[in-house]
């Protein structure tokens, strides 16, 4: 056999275009593209009338394990993100335990991954205080970056980070030159407003959106682009919620600050009036905001720094109470964020380019994984076929997490995934999961 595997006759995404062309891989990555191409595979796979996208990479999953996998993990939480058309992932250092803050929980946390992931997977580290001489080592290992939060997280072994520790990470960062992530919210301003929400007796929906107004995360967002720009640290601030944000920090860049940020799924698909509707189901922090701002939301996932990552953090069901400021603040989201993106494409607000490139080549490149992004000779086999044309609405019965439980169930989706390749492993074959384990750790070019 000439080839491992060949994809023929598919409308494939190469760069900005769609070519009707075949894709041959050997040894886990693309070795040719072209038009009919000559010779044979060990697995030939008949595209035609299908889209042949590069495999999507979701920059912020929360997989729980270990230690923590009765509310998610490795096996399930790739079988979801497979479904979705996913191919890699980022995990983040909190919600496992022990949280990803030093060289043994890096261990930990890798065997685990190795063991039950089906795509490949980077790791962040986490920045608390206390542990900040941690980070060069777990640089050397191989994590992503580090991650810090900028308000309270909810979990008693993974703190937030005052600013004294943050900055003093920035540092160490930039002399590794090495990224920080941000969840950005004003501890003292949602403290304050969660104050007087319970003094009110207002537990409700609306108490709580009311606590966390866009002006927390802005508050937030400026210290920390504040504090990157006096330490020369190349920063990412997560799920940004407000269009406000995402202005932020173009301006920061424009005046040449190393920043940039990632929206996230839910906020593209639900608004603060579902959060009413649906109850703590659909509780995540930052909160979801007004329509204005989720149409002006779409306009950055357009543009050409534009990067959607689900913020996929489960629990376990029985943390989602009916008190807002108890229940457990996250969303299950990983398996649906291609398919909004698509359905986005379906209506004329994206195109299918820019909608690839927002889980895919900008984040790869943002996050230095110089071998997956796009499909290019050479390049991994990141690869996933989709019959684009297909739509429906999310049904819990297709939920792959370890709780079939999503705000997200009822969106409309776009592009049912038919295939999908990890460094030319079947993935997902005619829309069925396959497989188990197989992942290999993805470490930034520059570590």
């Amino acid at each position: 056999m000439d080839y491992d595997l060949l994809i023929r006759n598919g409308q494939v995404l190469v760069g900005a275009d769609v070519v009707e062309i075949d894709i041959a891989v050997g040894d886990g990555e693309i070795t040719a593209l072209g038009p009919a191409l000559s010779g044979q595979a060990k697995l030939e796979v008949d595209a035609t009338g299908l889209h042949v996208l590069p495999g999507g990479i979701d920059a912020h999953v929360h997989c729980d394990e270990p230690g923590r996998t009765e509310w998610e993990g490795f096996e399930t939480a790739s079988a979801a993100l497979a479904a979705g058309g996913m191919t890699a992932f980022v995990d983040m250092p909190l919600n496992a335990l022990p949280p990803t803050v030093d060289a043994d929980a890096f261990d930990l946390k890798l065997r685990a991954a190795q063991a039950h992931s089906r795509l490949d997977f980077a790791l962040w580290g986490g920045l608390v205080p206390g542990r900040v001489d941690e980070l060069p080592t777990l640089h050397k290992l191989g994590v992503i970056g580090f991650k810090a939060f900028m308000s309270d997280t909810g979990m008693e072994d993974f703190r937030p980070a005052d600013d004294a520790t943050l900055r003093e990470g920035m540092r160490i960062a930039a002399e590794l030159d090495a990224l920080i992530a941000v969840h950005a919210e004003d501890d003292a301003m949602v403290a304050a407003g969660r104050d007087a929400a319970l003094a009110a007796g207002r537990n409700d929906a609306r108490g709580y959106l009311d606590s966390r107004p866009i002006a927390a995360e802005l508050a937030a967002m400026s210290r920390a682009i504040e504090m990157a720009a006096d330490t020369g640290c190349r920063l990412h601030v997560v799920h940004v919620s407000s269009a406000e944000g995402i202005e932020l920090v173009r301006s920061a860049r424009a005046g040449g600050v190393d920043v940039s940020c990632e929206t996230a799924t839910h906020f593209l698909a639900l608004t603060d009036e579902d959060v009413i509707r649906m109850g703590t189901v659909a509780k995540c922090s930052p909160p979801m905001r007004d329509t204005t701002n989720l149409e002006q939301l779409w306009d950055f996932v357009g543009s050409e720094d534009g990067i959607v990552a689900s913020d996929h953090s489960p629990c376990a069901p029985e943390l989602k109470t009916d008190d807002f400021f108890g229940a457990w603040a996250g969303i299950n989201g990983c398996q649906a964020t291609l398919g909004i993106l698509l359905h986005a494409v379906g209506r004329g607000r994206l195109s299918l380019a820019a909608a690839s490139a927002a889980v895919s080549a900008n984040v790869a490149q943002r996050l230095r994984l110089p071998r997956t992004g796009t499909i290019e000779i050479g390049r991994d086999a990141d690869i996933t076929i989709t019959h684009l044309a297909h739509t429906w609405e999310m049904q819990t019965e297709e939920l792959k997490y370890r709780h079939p439980i999503s705000a997200l169930v009822g969106t409309a989706l776009q592009g049912e995934i038919r295939h999908v390749f990890s460094r030319g492993r079947p993935i997902v074959t005619n829309g069925r999961t396959v497989g188990s384990g197989g992942g290999h750790l993805l470490r930034p070019a520059s570590a």
